[in-house]
C-alpha cells in the first residue's frame, strides 16, 4: 500500500488536471456506474468535532481496469483562522475491486480541496457564458483561494473581486490572492457589491444563514455554492434559488443536504422538480446547459466518494508512475 502525503498530492495534481478526471467521474455517477451511500457524520464526545464517513465505489470490476472502492474519512474540528491543520483532517483509503485489497492511503484535506474547485471548474465551463471573464468570491479561506486558480483553469479571469466577515482579513487575502494567482483581486463591503459586476460567483463560506440574496443577482451570472453541506445552512436564500437554473452533483445527496434547495421547497417557493439536472447528465450531453445568455445558472455542490475515489486514483497512478510517497507491507 502506498501512502501519499499532502505535499506530493497536491504536486501531482493540480486543479487543472483534476478538471477532467471530475467530468469523467460525475458522468459516472449520473449513469449509475458508482455505488453512494449518504455520508454519515459521527460526534466525537467530549470534543467540538465530529468524524464525516464517505464510502462509494466507482466502476465495476471485471469491466474497468480501474475499477476502485474506499472511504473517505474526514475530522471536521473548528479551530483559529489560519490554523495549520485547518476545519479538515483526513484520508481517502483507496482499494482495488478485483482483489480487494488496498492501494493507497491518501491525505484527504488537499485531495478534498483539489477536487472541490475542480467540480466548480467543470461546472462553470459547463453552465457559465465562454465570455465570462469577472469573478466574485464571497468568503476569504482556502477554498475561495483554490476557486479563483480552478476558475483560471476554465475561464480567462481578468477581475476578482472579493467579500469576506472580516475587512481586514479579506484585505489580506486580496493582496495575497493577486500575488499567488497573477490576477486584479479587490475586496468589497457587501456581498451585494462584489458581486453586482461579476460574470461568475463562488460562495465558499461557513455560513448558517444567507450571505447573498436573489435579489442582487444579475440576469447571465452563474454561481458555484459550495460552502454549505448540511441541510440547515443556506448560503443564498430562498429567491437567488427560485431564479436560477439549478444544476447539482447527486440527487440523492442534494434531496438529503442541499439545504439552500430543502429550504426552498419547504417553502414552497419551487418543488424538486426545480433540479434540471446533474452536471454529469450535462457533461455527458444528456441534459441542457446553458439555455440563453440571460439565464443565472446555479450549481449545488456537496461532494461525493466518487470524486474523491477518482481524484485519489489519479495520484495514485502518477506516484505509481514517479515511485513516490511511501511503499508499506501490511503482511510484513
Amino acid at each position: 500500500m502506498r501512502i501519499i502525503p499532502q505535499s506530493e498530492v497536491e504536486r501531482l495534481l493540480p486543479v487543472g488536471a483534476c478538471v477532467p478526471v471530475m467530468r469523467e467521474a460525475m458522468i459516472a455517477t449520473s449513469r449509475g456506474d458508482v455505488s453512494l451511500p449518504i455520508r454519515q457524520f459521527m460526534p466525537v464526545p467530549g470534543a467540538a468535532g465530529k468524524m464525516a464517513i464517505m464510502p462509494g465505489s466507482l466502476g465495476t470490476a471485471g469491466e474497468s481496469e480501474d475499477a476502485s472502492f474506499g472511504i473517505k474519512l474526514v475530522c471536521k474540528y473548528e479551530r483559529p483562522h489560519g490554523d495549520p491543520l485547518g476545519t479538515h483532517v483526513g484520508m481517502v483509503m483507496l482499494f482495488d475491486s478485483a482483489k480487494g485489497i488496498p492501494l493507497a492511503m491518501i491525505e484527504g484535506s488537499s485531495l478534498t480541496s483539489i477536487r472541490t474547485s475542480a467540480a466548480s471548474a467543470l461546472a462553470t465551463d459547463l453552465l457559465a457564458r465562454p465570455d465570462a471573464t469577472r469573478l466574485a468570491l464571497i468568503g476569504n479561506g482556502e477554498q475561495a483561494m483554490r476557486h479563483i486558480k480552478a476558475m483560471q483553469a476554465v475561464r480567462a479571469i481578468e477581475h476578482v473581486t472579493v467579500w469576506g466577515r472580516d475587512a481586514e482579513r479579506a484585505q489580506a487575502f486580496a493582496a495575497d490572492a493577486s500575488d499567488q494567482c497573477n490576477v486584479e483581486v479587490v475586496t468589497s463591503a457587501t456581498p451585494a457589491e462584489a458581486v453586482a459586476n461579476a460574470d461568475i460567483i463562488c460562495t465558499t463560506t461557513s455560513a448558517k444563514e444567507p450571505v447573498l440574496m436573489g435579489a442582487d443577482l444579475k440576469p447571465g451570472q452563474h454561481i458555484n455554492l459550495v460552502g454549505s453541506a448540511i441541510p440547515t445552512t443556506s448560503e443564498v436564500d430562498h429567491e437567488a434559488v427560485r431564479r436560477s437554473r439549478f444544476y447539482v452533483d447527486y440527487r440523492p445527496a442534494a434531496m438529503a443536504a442541499a439545504g439552500e434547495l430543502l429550504k426552498a421547497i419547504e417553502a414552497g417557493v419551487i418543488t424538486e422538480d426545480h433540479i434540471v439536472a446533474e452536471i454529469g447528465e450535462v457533461a455527458a450531453g444528456d441534459a441542457p446547459a446553458l439555455g440563453s445568455s440571460e439565464e443565472i445558472t446555479c450549481y449545488k455542490s456537496l461532494g461525493v466518494a466518487a470524486q474523491d475515489l477518482a481524484a485519489g486514483y489519479a495520484v495514485y497512478l502518477a506516484a505509481e508512475a514517479e515511485n513516490t510517497g511511501t511503499v508499506v507491507d501490511l503482511l510484513a
